[in-house]
């Protein structure tokens, strides 16, 4: 999961399942500018479709990823 920060903020970066239970929590805490790349290591999962949702201080992206094994 690849993103970029502009200025100093606090991030959080969060998995869920297809129905919205959270999976894994893989960013939490200030980061600063920046490009960032994170993996997510989704070998102990099921295949499916999982989303995540990137939180910052004045922004919030959610993006959709499909697990297949």
């Amino acid at each position: 999961i690849n993103f970029d920060i502009s200025k100093s903020s606090f991030v959080n970066l969060k998995v869920f399942d297809a129905i919205g239970r959270e999976v894994e929590e893989l960013v939490n805490g200030r980061v600063e500018p920046g490009v960032y790349s994170v993996e997510w290591n989704a070998e102990t999962y099921n295949s499916g479709i999982y989303f995540y949702m990137l939180k910052t201080d004045n922004f919030t992206q959610s993006r959709k990823m499909i697990v297949i094994k």
